[in-house]
């Protein structure tokens, strides 16, 4: 097939297909933003993407600001310098332009350029109804605009942050983090480098898996995460030996969004164990969940066994269980992903703390096996 150029609303308005790109000023300006600052990382800052970004930008009257000092794993340090900078420059909304990194960060700055100085951003942690702490009419309305098929944060309404004096990565949640448009242009992803590709797009593929073993009633979600599985079986050995499929490349951008709709399902080990590697090392996300996924699945098999035979049946995986924990760590050695944590910088005196961070982490809760200290602290070390 062709790649189409189709309008999805689901769960936000979309623009998907190839050239999409040039219609970025058109889109901010149909939810009211007229002088917009692009966030986005520091290496994509200086690519042609951005540049074709900004000149679309320019030529609709929307000038060309731009924010670039987003860290990998970006903290309130991050937020701080972007906030500075969109007040300076008078901006009334925010593009997200890139990976994971520089979405999350382009929300946090939408959401706290104008909020009452005596609020934190970790005042709206996603906990119970925390964000009705927020005002909501001061939250700048934000397009987003992936680079990257993986963390699908483009359809989402939280945005992660580090916080850098714990180390502790915290999911931030309000409803009007959700961007007013998404632009999924398959094309801007073909620069991306080939560990990037790899990282991101098994990231796709935890969000999907998480979300499908979760326990938790959601038929829409286990629709969704179960088909989003199949596209990354099928699609991301493609991308990662051929970077110019873009068929390819337009069926991961479709799985990313996929695995972050069928999240809210739940998540749960994969992401608990990464996320704190993540904020004390600063490895790359994607790339932590694939190097822990083979050994989630043995700690969760007790209770995941029937439904993953149902996943591998559908994707085509043969030998049930087992074959679809092969496919797993073929994938990953196809994309050269670690296959321990030691191999990605961990060290065995910093578990316990690990361990005690995992299960702090709210991801932990959709486990399908409770994460307990003693079972947990286990699975770091199968993971090592």
């Amino acid at each position: 097939m062709s790649v189409p150029n189709r309008n999805w609303n689901y769960p936000t308005p979309i623009k998907f297909g190839c050239g999409r790109i040039a219609e970025l000023a058109e889109h901010c300006k149909s939810v009211g933003i007229t002088k917009p600052l692009l966030v986005t990382d520091k290496a994509l800052a200086s690519l042609p993407i951005t540049s074709q970004a900004l000149d679309v930008m320019d030529k609709g009257g929307l000038g060309r600001a731009v924010f670039s000092e987003v860290d990998p794993n970006p903290n309130e340090g991050n937020m701080a310098a972007g906030i500075a900078v969109y007040k300076a420059g008078g901006h009334d909304g925010v593009i997200c332009f890139g990976g994971g990194s520089a979405l999350d960060l382009g929300k946090m700055i939408a959401l706290m350029a104008d909020q009452r100085a005596d609020l934190s951003v970790w005042d709206l942690e996603d906990v119970d109804d925390w964000y009705t702490r927020a005002d909501a009419t001061k939250i700048a309305p934000i397009v987003a605009v992936p680079t990257t098929a993986g963390t699908g944060s483009e359809v989402g309404r939280a945005g992660v942050l580090t916080n850098s004096a714990t180390h502790k990565k915290k999911i931030i949640f309000h409803p009007k983090l959700m961007p007013a448009v998404t632009i999924c242009d398959p094309e801007l992803t073909v620069g991306m480098p080939a560990f990037i590709t790899a990282g991101t797009g098994m990231d796709a593929l935890a969000h999907c898996l998480e979300a499908y073993c979760s326990p938790f009633y959601h038929p829409m979600s286990q629709g969704i995460a179960l088909e989003g599985m199949r596209l990354v079986f099928e699609n991301l050995p493609k991308v990662y030996k051929d970077p110019k499929d873009i068929e390819a490349r337009a069926h991961m951008m479709s799985a990313a969004a996929m695995g972050a709709v069928a999240f809210q399902k739940g998540l749960g080990a994969i992401h608990s164990l990464s996320h704190p590697v993540g904020a004390v090392y600063g490895t790359h996300h994607g790339t932590t969940n694939a190097c822990v996924m083979p050994m989630v699945l043995d700690y969760n098999r007790a209770a995941i066994e029937e439904r993953i035979e149902k996943a591998a049946a559908y994707i085509g995986i043969a030998g049930g269980f087992d074959g679809f924990r092969a496919a797993v760590v073929a994938l990953n050695k196809e994309l050269n992903i670690p296959d321990t944590l030691t191999k990605m910088g961990v060290k065995r005196e910093d578990l316990d703390m690990l361990t005690e961070m995992a299960l702090e982490d709210p991801s932990c809760g959709g486990n399908p096996i409770e994460m307990t200290r003693e079972n947990t602290r286990a699975l770091f070390d199968t993971c090592m």
